[in-house]
Formats: C-alpha cells, sequence, structure tokens
C-alpha cells in the first residue's frame, strides 16, 4: 500500500512549492537561504542568469551556483536551466540532516525526494489523454531520487522545443532539471523523440527518460515502475 501524505505549499519569488516532511520548516528557511545567496551572486554576476550555454563561474561562486553550472555544462544548457532542481535537492537535504525521515520537495515539476515508504508521482503532459493517466510508483530504494520535467507547451520555464513532456530520473536533481530542460528543447515533432532520448541517456548520471511528444510515449534507460492513476 502507498499511505496518504499531506502536502503544504510554500511560495516564495516566483517559485511554488509543494512540500511533504515533518522538518517543514527546515525546507522553506533553506530555500530563501539558497535563493538569497543565489541573488547575491547574480547581483555580481548576471551572465549567469541570462546564459543559455555553459558559462564559466568566478573565482567566489557559492556552492549552489557551482552545483547548478556543473549540471549545465554536463548537458549543454546555461546554469539557470537546473536551478528549480538544484533548490529542491538542497531543501531536502537540510530537512533530512535537521532529523527528517523522508522529504518529498517538488519545485514546479521538479522533485527531490527521500522516501520509506512507496511514493506515486503523476505524469501530466496537459495535452495527451493518455500521459496524464501516468505515474512513476517510487520503492524507499530507489530514493533518494531526482524526477524533473519540462514541457514546450506548459509552465512558465523558457523551452526552445515543442515538447508535451520530458521527464529524466537521476540521483541529483540539478543534473535531471538540466537534461529535462535539455530534452524539451530537441522535440517539436514525433520525429524527434528517438534521437532526444538517446542523446540525453547518454549523459553520465542520467538514469532514465521519459517522452511524450502527441501520442507517443518514448523511455530510454532505468525508469521506476511506470502505473496508471485513478483519474
Amino acid at each position: 500500500m502507498t499511505r496518504s501524505r499531506a502536502y503544504r505549499t510554500f511560495t516564495y519569488r516566483e517559485a511554488v512549492l509543494r512540500i511533504c516532511c515533518g522538518q517543514f520548516d527546515a525546507v522553506t528557511a533553506e530555500i530563501v537561504r539558497q535563493r538569497h545567496i543565489l541573488e547575491d551572486y547574480i547581483g555580481c554576476h548576471p551572465e549567469f542568469q541570462r546564459s543559455l550555454t555553459p558559462i564559466e563561474l568566478r573565482a567566489d561562486a557559492p556552492e549552489i551556483a557551482r552545483h547548478m553550472a556543473w549540471a549545465a555544462e554536463r548537458v549543454g544548457v546555461g546554469p539557470m536551466a537546473a536551478v528549480a532542481g538544484a533548490m529542491a535537492q538542497c531543501a531536502a537535504k537540510a530537512a533530512l540532516a535537521a532529523g527528517a525521515e523522508e522529504a518529498v520537495v517538488d519545485n514546479g515539476g521538479d522533485i527531490y525526494l527521500k522516501a520509506v515508504e512507496p511514493v506515486v508521482v503523476s505524469l501530466g503532459t496537459g495535452t495527451t489523454k493518455l500521459a496524464d493517466r501516468l505515474a512513476f510508483r517510487i520503492k524507499p530504494d530507489e530514493t533518494p531520487l531526482a524526477i524533473c520535467s519540462s514541457s514546450g507547451r506548459m509552465g512558465h520555464s523558457m523551452s526552445l522545443g515543442r515538447c508535451d513532456l520530458a521527464t529524466i530520473v537521476a540521483k541529483d536533481a540539478a543534473l535531471a532539471d538540466a537534461a529535462a530542460t535539455q530534452a524539451a528543447n530537441w522535440v517539436r515533432t514525433v520525429d524527434d523523440v528517438d534521437a532526444a532520448l538517446e542523446r540525453i541517456a547518454s549523459i553520465e548520471g542520467v538514469a532514465g527518460v521519459l517522452i511524450v511528444q502527441d501520442d507517443r510515449i518514448g523511455l530510454a534507460g532505468r525508469l521506476p515502475r511506470l502505473v496508471r492513476t485513478t483519474g
């Protein structure tokens, strides 16, 4: 059985997070702290925020910027493509360090979780009926784990493609976030799906890829169990 979890919402700046964690205050405090650190760095290095390609860091770059830049370099995107995943991971780890048994932090579709019982993560594109009824069922021994998604049709994040949904599974959330952005960039039609799957799955650290485009669902690598939702 998968237990019912109570999620709370936290909004800060433009970010809207769904959080399930006994150390809720530790999660939110870390989000605020890391945002201030990153904003201070961007104030001195605005190109970090603007660049759509990997960028060289200043010597005084904080750890959060270094984490994002590392992921961006590995994938071939700008460092801000990794921001939501990096923040989710920092926040969840802060909660675990504070004594939380488990933590699920969903930062606008970019999720980092450590679970003690199975977790079901729904996958929705807003356009494809089949995909809107799919989810990953994640076992505790598969966590900690990151599941990050990007779309060229939904959400506020910038995308260069027209992908319905690109979802990446990895141990590192910054890497999963950056890779999801790149996968969505590469897909405009169903003819782009196979090449995108192959290229993203070949990135070191990416465990698995799911891409939805129109009526096509493409899978590559090692993914959690795919299940139907009841909605």
